[in-house]
Parts: C-alpha cells; structure tokens; sequence
C-alpha cells in the first residue's frame, strides 16, 4: 500500500469518535516497533518526523526507512512533517515524498500565521498533500520547541472559522493545556484539558478536524526506572490518559506522541546497561527499546486513541 495523506483518515475518525496515534521517529528501531504494534492491531498510523529528527537521520534514509514499513504492513500510513517552521521546509517535505504536513505559524501574529498557512496550502494541495497548521501556543520543551509559560495561549474559538476558511488547512492543532516535553507542570499543579474550548471549537468547525500537541502521559513506569538506574527526572507529569481518550471521543482526530516514546526506549536501555554493563552490542540493548516501543504505542492505541481495527 502507498502512503496516505490524512484526508480520509481523519474523515473517519471523526465520524467514529476515535483518534489516530502520530508518532515521532528518529531510528530504525522506533519505525519498527511502531509500525509492528498498528499491523498488530490493524490501527491507522501517522509517522512524523520532525526537523530535528530530519536534520539527525537525514532526510532519505527516514523516508526509505517508512517505505520499508509499506512493505511490511497493510494498514493506512502517512509520513507528516511535525511543527515545521517555514515555507522552504515544507516544500523540501512534500518534494521528498511526504504525505502530510504542519506549518507552525503560531509565534507570528495571527495574519501572518495565515499568510504562511494559506502559501503552503497553495503549494501542497496540488500534489495531494494535506496540511496542518497552528492556533495559539503550546508551553513546553521538546526538540526544536521551546515556548515558556508566559508565551503560550491558548487557542480562541472566535478565530478558528476565520483561520480555517481563509488558509484552506485540512485539520488544526489547538492549544487546550496540552504542553511539549516531560516536565508539562509545575509540582502540585494539577493536569486539566479545557474541555470547554473544545466544545466550542467544535461548534464552530463542525466535523473538522483537530490535532493534539504535547499529549503524552509520561507514564511514572519509566519516569520510576529511569531515576532507579541513573537518571534524575523528578517532578515529570504528563496529562491524564482519561482525558486524552475523551478528546478523542469528540474532535480531536490526531494525538502527538513523542516524549512517552522516548522515556519508553531511554528506561529500558539504563536498566539494560545497569543490568548489563559488559554489553556492547547495539542489537542487545536496541532490541530491549524496540519492544518497549511496541508495547508503548500498544498501550496507547487500546487506552487512549481506541484505534483498534479501523485501519480498513
């Protein structure tokens, strides 16, 4: 099967009250454990691929990696490029075989943001290529992402009408409390999605799609075990799965998921090497991660997105 954009994916979704999982890759290992974990469960998937991530492994070889994907599993997958910055870098993205991608405007004022928004749409809908874009500001370190508590916002439901009709995106990525990186809150505060906004976005794109940003959970699983084999990650607080699956119950079409990818592999390969100190064989700790990868994205298709058996 060839990859998808995430026209008809989203279509469905929304339509089934389900969210489809977009999972940041960087190696090998984390395309595998992915892709075999959605064959496992016949679940759309959205790899994405950052410009970090893109800058790391190089361009071709991620796109050749996703390739191999297709030959291995059946199911629906689109190749997104995850919060890209410019015109210039989408374009390189869609040019070198990507499905989908986010042009992230949200630190430009709002016209400018659909200046932006509305040149890649003009640039990728030609091509077949769906395009996600921003509105308001998400808090939080992840990657190439670094916006502090006092520079986020979030998302006005006045504006998304407006934004949507006049840039011709195919799906937005909302601020709601969701926040990038590990360490969304501050001690004691306790983790709330603004449900509220939500609704009301809904009622003003009705059946249009949205997008989640810095929805992982950082399960204290691993946040325990990297702190019992050498690591310091006290005080790290994700956002509740419950709240995350009750999103995907309503608008929200697609979850981002990343930082619980990585606590996932990190853990597992501390505790290989404190179990293991003597190794030095590649295959005998990446091979640890990847299952954990798989298990991870597993846990995540049953608890949060309810994606099982919708790939068809």
């Amino acid at each position: 099967m060839p990859l998808v954009n995430t026209k008809e994916m989203f279509k469905k979704a929304y339509d089934e009250g389900y969210a489809i999982g977009a999972f940041n890759v960087n190696n090998m290992e984390i395309v595998q454990g992915i892709t075999n974990a959605c064959k496992d469960l016949n679940s759309p998937l959205i790899l994405q691929v950052s410009a970090g991530a893109r800058k790391y492994a190089n361009h071709t070889y991620l796109v050749k990696l996703v390739e191999a994907a297709l030959h291995e599993t059946p199911i629906p997958i689109a190749l997104h490029l995850d919060h890209g910055d410019s015109f210039e870098l989408c374009k390189s993205c869609i040019d070198g075989g990507f499905t989908s991608v986010m042009i992230d405007g949200s630190h430009l004022g709002y016209e400018e943001n659909i200046a932006l928004a509305k040149k890649v749409v003009e640039y990728a809908h030609p091509k077949n290529v769906t395009v996600e874009a921003e509105l308001g500001r998400l808090a939080g370190i992840e990657d190439a992402i670094d916006v502090s508590t006092e520079d986020a916002s979030y998302t006005n439901p006045a504006q998304v009408q407006d934004f949507v009709e006049r840039t011709g995106v195919d799906s937005l990525a909302i601020a709601i409390g969701t926040s990038h990186g590990a360490y969304k809150f501050k001690p004691g505060q306790k983790p709330q999605l603004r449900f509220d906004i939500l609704k009301e976005i809904e009622k003003k794109l009705p059946g249009f799609p949205i997008v989640l940003h810095g929805a992982s959970s950082v399960i204290p699983e691993f946040v325990k075990m990297i702190n019992e084999h050498g690591g310091a990650m006290p005080g790290a607080i994700g956002i509740p799965e419950e709240m995350l699956r009750e999103a995907a119950k309503m608008a929200v079409c697609k979850i981002n998921i990343d930082s619980d990818l990585r606590l996932a592999m990190t853990a597992t390969i501390r505790k290989h090497f404190d179990e293991h100190p003597s190794h030095f064989d590649p295959r005998q700790y990446l091979g640890p991660a990847r299952e954990a990868i798989y298990n991870m994205v597993t846990h995540k298709i049953k608890t949060v997105l309810g994606s099982s058996n919708k790939a068809n």
